[in-house]
């Protein structure tokens, strides 16, 4: 038997890889683990004199059915439709309908406008309103597709080549649909590319629902995580097409970006900077220092290990234990439940100051190289600038925890927190929910290798080895001495 050329061998590959996605699509949609990438999605449809009033129907039908495969929502997928024949008319804005029965209710009452052909008018339509932040379309981003669908029958009465590159230039991917007489050249003037991909064909309007499949899956993207393809060692976070590995509390994500260490026993300092104004009341207070408590828990508070600091603020600024006075959990939360509450303003950018110039100097107890972590709480916003300050603390390469609660400003909290600001800044609406934020915030800080260690290692195996082998030569002397010697007494005897 004659074998394959590595051309047909190659070919059947590529069929089989792109089978494959094909298959594993079906089964993600079949399985329910689809979502749809964030997409701004506008219907374009003909309603000339040519489709009849059926006809219609079974478009709205289609679309209806399209919209049903979507992930529908502000921060998900947008649906408009344009329908156009000699005029145009905006039947639905992408902000009009943020849920999938709003629209298909919308969709069924469209009606036709039975008059010309006029597509190339719609796309420019769709190119200067639909698209526009005015009609609710977002920012143009990487993470978000813009994406229009045209459904017509007949040959335009304008010209489109020209108006569907500018809509293709301005980022929008452009899918042709033609029905019956429909002049093909036409939708290829204004399909993006691949053609084959973004042109398609029915004989009439009848059949135009086997598309449907088609676009569900154009827009479904597998949910990687629910579906296995990920190679995260604890937790898996999908986002749209992809994934993100995290860890279980307790761990840290290693720099390969899927393993996960237990690494929380390096030396670190850490000081509480905690506001004690008096929006934040009494028995919320309480709450507060059960919190600090909760976080020192998860510490390994030594001498050598974790030491723990505790500054509150409120009109002025009080230290309430400097680092390294308590070296034992217990110690340390005796004295956090005994801090009395001050009752005052509001003055975080003070405190950030007295946070960086005292808490974490060697007269304070802070000790040299040592990892220095700071954790701010506060319930409201700043009675004083803190940009300066919050700025200097991490410039100073203290690493920057901010938590809020209540009134607190989203704002002052990214501006206080070390990057990545998601993965740094924490809030609860609720005082009671505190403890939610103390489960997710770990300082888990990784001690980096010594490579002096690893040098030292290195020399005193070398010294062992050439120890070996001065032992080994000396004993090959001494076995030979040991030989002459018997030789001898043999002579001798």
């Amino acid at each position: 038997m004659t074998p394959a050329p590595p051309f047909f061998l190659l070919l059947l590959c590529l069929i089989g890889a792109h089978a494959a996605v094909d298959l594993r699509t079906a089964a993600a949609m079949a399985a329910g683990l689809c979502k749809t990438r964030p997409t701004d999605l506008v219907f374009i449809i003909d309603s000339s004199r040519s489709v009849r009033p059926s006809e219609f129907e079974q478009v709205k039908v289609f679309l209806a059915k399209v919209i049903e495969g979507l992930d529908v929502g502000p921060n998900a997928t947008r649906v408009g439709v344009i329908n156009y024949a000699s005029r145009v008319k905006n039947e639905v804005s992408l902000k009009t309908h943020r849920t999938k029965a709003g629209l298909v209710k919308a969709v069924t009452k469209i009606e036709p406008l039975s008059t010309g052909t006029m597509t190339g008018l719609a796309i420019q339509f769709a190119l200067n309103v639909a698209f526009s932040e005015g009609e609710g379309a977002r920012v143009k981003s990487p993470d978000i597709s813009k994406v229009a669908i045209i459904v017509t029958d007949g040959r335009p009465q304008d010209n489109v080549k020209e108006v569907a590159q500018r809509a293709r230039d301005a980022g929008i991917e452009i899918f042709a649909i033609g029905v019956g007489r429909v002049d093909m050249s036409t939708l290829k003037q204004m399909a993006s590319d691949p053609l084959d991909d973004h042109v398609d064909y029915v004989e009439s309007y009848s059949v135009i629902e086997k598309l449907t499949k088609k676009f569900q899956e154009a827009f479904c993207v597998s949910d990687l995580c629910a579906t296995g393809d990920h190679d995260c060692e604890q937790v898996c976070i999908s986002s749209p097409g992809s994934y993100k590995c995290a860890c279980k509390d307790g761990f840290t994500l290693m720099d390969d970006g899927r393993s996960c260490s237990a690494c929380s026993n390096s030396a670190t300092d850490v000081v509480f900077l905690i506001d004690g104004s008096k929006s934040v009341r009494p028995e919320n207070f309480e709450l507060v220092k059960k919190w600090i408590n909760q976080i020192i828990d998860k510490l390994d508070v030594s001498d050598s290990k974790a030491h723990v600091g505790l500054v509150q603020y409120s009109s002025s600024v009080r230290q309430e234990f400097p680092l390294g006075r308590y070296n034992n959990k217990k110690d340390l939360k005796d004295a956090v439940k005994k801090m009395a509450y001050m009752e005052r303003g509001t003055m975080t950018g003070q405190a950030l100051r007295y946070l960086s110039d005292n808490s974490f100097s060697a007269g304070q107890g802070a000790r040299p190289g040592v990892t220095k972590v700071g954790i701010v709480f506060t319930d409201g916003r700043s009675q004083d600038y803190i940009g300066d300050a919050a700025k200097k603390a991490k410039e100073n390469g203290f690493k920057m925890y901010a938590v809020g609660v209540g009134n607190a400003v989203e704002d002052e909290l990214k501006e206080i927190a070390s990057e990545p600001t998601g993965e740094h800044y924490f809030y609860t609406a609720d005082f009671k929910t505190m403890t939610q934020i103390a489960k997710k915030l770990q300082i888990n800080i990784c001690q980096e290798e010594d490579p002096c260690e690893c040098d030292s290692l290195v020399k005193f195996q070398k010294k062992v080895e050439d120890a070996l082998q001065a032992l080994t030569k000396k004993y090959i002397l001494y076995d030979g001495m040991s030989k002459r010697i018997a030789l001898l007494e043999n002579k001798i005897v």
